[in-house]
């Protein structure tokens, strides 16, 4: 028997009808480490390129070096941000933050 939650709910995705049947106590899994990413730049490189690098090369990237980075959790991205100082380490000031559904999408919900 279908429960009323997985009854069909036309034009809402099933990752937000999951979303909203979550328990009231979800503090085990939001105490889970997921790792975080800061994508400064990338490019694709010919594979005999990249096995000819050597100590002292420079790569040049297309982005610009003040651009927006992409942040990332669980390797899919959920947002950017700008590179900020934060005393002597790197730190992001985000400035677009995907919504929760997407947010839970990344950490493979």
């Amino acid at each position: 028997m279908t429960s009323l939650w997985d009854a069909p709910c036309f034009g809402v995705p099933i990752h937000l009808r999951r979303a909203s049947r979550m328990p009231e106590d979800l503090s085990s899994i939001l105490s889970l480490e997921v790792p975080l990413i800061v994508e400064v730049a990338s490019r694709r490189m010919a594979l005999a390129e990249a096995v000819n690098l050597v100590h002292g090369a420079i790569i040049e990237f297309p982005q610009a070096s003040n651009g927006e980075l992409r942040v990332l959790v669980n390797n899919k991205a959920i947002g950017s941000g700008t590179a900020v100082k934060v005393g002597e380490n790197f730190g992001v000031r985000i400035s677009n933050v995907g919504d929760v559904s997407t947010r839970v999408q990344a950490l493979g919900a």
